[in-house]
């Protein structure tokens, strides 16, 4: 193993949440090496379901477009109970900036991984950690290459993104509090044909359930992937294969595929989908397969000292809803921004305390959440909010050591369903002119890079405009990155102004979403989140009570 320079931050893992992050960290001018143990990516599809948030973030990431083309647009689920004539139920989320969309796991880890390449960084395979031993501000790991040779590394800061098994979790001897689901799955990628009258239009998902007194339903779950007429499909396994050789039942952190023992057969597969849905589905050309077991375990902490975890590595639990990638992504998204401010000497080290505040509590609720569902999934015949599983309300309101200002407040209600506060999402807007441009802006497009934005709305006045340069020279001063957006009614014609971008509200959708009085702003930080609303002239002291600088 070729010895490498020292980095500020060491990423453990190269699945989508280490890629992810470091990818942000390149975004934000972090020097970063990302470690994998495994040879080469995994075959197996883990992850498929792509949240709009994660779209979202995709997006400011710059990798979205790449994503879409290479996915399929989930766009609801067919539902069939104890032989009941089977039921689609539609999912519309076109009132969002994205919809629900599908990817399979290796296909979402090449795109990550070329992206990265594009920051000059490649993933270092075949690289185990042995040792982690923190000492001051420097982590130390010893490594071993895929040649077997010993090495060693630093780095300010480490970041475990190595999933349920996690080696840094271990080595911090952090407890991951939780039990294991009592029963093991299978999954498999195959292609299935409908002979009956059962066929789901592209798109389309499969649940197909026989209840049971006493015990989990019959099931057979198909998640449509891009390529026509193939899934993903789980299903319980049967006892021959779940005692055969399993050892794992008792393991404390059973989790995820089993790659390393026999997969079920195709006629495993069939066997199950016989039983719960006679002449309806035939699979063929099976691709892999694998045992899989689930667990509902949540780390007891997310950092100690110079050492985080993200993703699997800290919170696991059910498949339901598509919720555990998209959970790690977002949170190397809130932490990368962060580490970077902190690198940088822009903020104490004290901030990165807020990543454990913000992340932890949305992990637990997705636990929650995903538990209920699963141990209920056939008592309800699917009706439920149709924005359960988007990831759009999440929020970090009103939560202790978030990185937040506060400031105005706003009508109560679940975020979504109300003007947006600190904490909570930064809403999209389409329709927003700028000139000299003879297409509209979103805000996404404004929004979209590594910097605050203060974003305050004007009376369209030429006084209210020079408030707005006023702020922008205020802001640009104190050393920290921030833009000022400022947003004038429809047809104000103000001159163009000195160190702010002006665009005005053509379709009133600015206004609706974020319900600002003229001379208010919010402040959006760099991962999208409102940091607080107020009064615009006091947006410079906001933004140092969020990182911390004041």
């Amino acid at each position: 193993m070729v010895r490498q320079d020292s980095a500020d931050v060491i990423v453990v893992g190269a699945g989508p949440v280490g890629l992810s992050l470091a990818a942000e960290l390149a975004r934000h001018k972090v020097r970063c090496r990302i470690l994998e143990k495994a040879a080469a990516p995994s075959i197996y599809c883990r992850a498929l379901g792509v949240t709009p948030r994660t779209l979202e973030v995709y997006e400011d990431m710059g990798v979205v477009r790449a994503m879409i083309d290479a996915g399929l647009w989930l766009d609801g689920l067919c539902v069939a109970v104890d032989g009941a004539p089977a039921r689609t139920i539609a999912t519309d989320l076109s009132d969002l900036p994205y919809g629900a969309l599908g990817i399979p796991q290796p296909v979402t880890e090449r795109i990550l991984a070329e992206h990265l390449a594009g920051f000059g960084i490649g993933v270092e395979r075949g690289v185990a950690v042995n040792a982690l031993v923190q000492a001051g501000e420097k982590v130390r790991l010893d490594l071993a290459g895929p040649d077997g040779r010993e090495d060693f590394a630093h780095a300010r800061f480490v970041v475990g993104c190595d999933g349920a098994h996690s080696f840094v979790r271990h080595a911090l001897g952090i407890p991951f509090e939780g039990e294991a689901f009592p029963y093991p799955f299978m999954l498999g990628d195959v292609h299935l044909a409908f002979p009956g009258d059962l066929k789901p239009a592209r798109g389309i998902a499969l649940r197909l359930m026989r209840l049971r007194e006493d015990t989990a339903p019959d099931m057979f779950i198909a998640i449509p992937l891009p390529e026509h007429g193939r899934y993903r499909v789980s299903m319980l396994a049967p006892e021959s294969l779940a005692g055969a050789g399993s050892g794992d039942a008792g393991s404390t952190e059973a989790h995820g595929i089993q790659s390393e023992r026999p997969g079920p057969s195709l006629a495993d597969l069939q066997e199950v989908a016989d039983r719960i849905a006679p002449g309806q589905i035939v699979a063929g050309d099976l691709r892999w397969s694998s045992r899989f077991r689930i667990s509902m375990r949540l780390a007891a902490r997310y950092r100690a000292g110079q050492v985080f975890l993200a993703g699997d590595a800290c919170h696991i639990h059910p498949p339901t809803g598509g919720q555990g990638m998209n959970t790690g992504i977002q949170d190397a998204y809130n932490l990368a921004w962060k580490l970077a401010l902190v690198l940088r000497g822009r903020a104490p080290a004290a901030l990165l305390d807020s990543y454990e505040a913000e992340r932890r509590p949305v992990a637990q609720d997705v636990i929650a959440r995903t538990v209920a569902e699963s141990v209920n999934i056939g008592a309800s015949g699917g009706a439920r909010d149709r924005l359960a599983d988007t990831q759009i309300r999440v929020s970090y309101a009103g939560l202790a050591g978030a990185a937040l200002a506060g400031g105005a407040g706003a009508p109560e209600g679940l975020p979504g369903d109300r003007l947006p506060v600190a904490g909570d999402r930064a809403p999209d807007a389409p329709g927003l002119m700028r000139r000299g441009v003879g297409t509209p802006f979103r805000m996404f497009d404004l929004l979209r890079g590594t910097d605050f934005v203060a974003v305050a709305a004007l009376d369209g006045t030429p006084d209210g405009l020079a408030a707005a340069e006023a702020l922008g020279a205020v802001l640009a001063g104190g050393g920290l990155p921030i833009r000022v957006v400022a947003v004038a009614p429809a047809g104000s014609g103000l001159a163009d102004p000195c160190g702010v971008s002006l665009v005005e509200d053509g379709a009133g959708a600015f206004a609706a979403a974020y319900g600002l009085a003229a001379g208010e702003a919010v402040l959006v930080r760099p991962d999208g989140y409102l940091a607080w609303r107020g009064n615009a002239a006091e947006a410079d002291v906001a933004l140092r009570r969020v990182v911390g600088a004041g």
